[in-house]
């Protein structure tokens, strides 16, 4: 089993900041993808941003030249630096796995796992 534990959501005034955290821990073999993905009230859940084992990245137009992606490899730990944030942004951000690599009955599996989330507001 693999547990994704987010960190770092709060309360911040627009043009603010924050650092997303989310650590994976458990059966872990390999991780290739780590995504954020955010939820706003009465909306669809959308992709913000994801980056893979090496490093490549990929980003929501939304967040584009505001937000960075960022893992470490070692820590099996992925952030996400928010910055020049707007109240479109509030919503809940969750952590997205979805190819962890496991060893069970002697072969590694692939299994997909969510973080349960952390709130982000931007309110003045």
């Amino acid at each position: 089993q693999v547990q994704l534990v987010e960190s770092g959501g709060g309360l911040v005034q627009p043009g603010g900041s924050l650092r997303l955290s989310c650590a994976a821990s458990g059966n872990i073999f390999s991780i290739h993808i780590m995504a954020w993905y955010r939820q706003a009230p009465g909306k669809q859940r959308e992709l913000v941003a994801a980056i893979t084992s090496g490093g490549t990245t990929n980003y929501a137009d939304s967040v584009k030249g505001r937000f960075t992606i960022s893992r470490d490899n070692a820590k099996n730990t992925v952030y996400l630096q928010m910055n020049s944030l707007k109240p479109d942004d509030t919503a809940v951000y969750h952590c997205h796995a979805p190819d962890v690599g496991s060893w069970y009955g002697g072969e590694i599996q692939q299994y997909d796992y969510w973080g349960q989330g952390t709130q982000v507001t931007v309110s003045s």
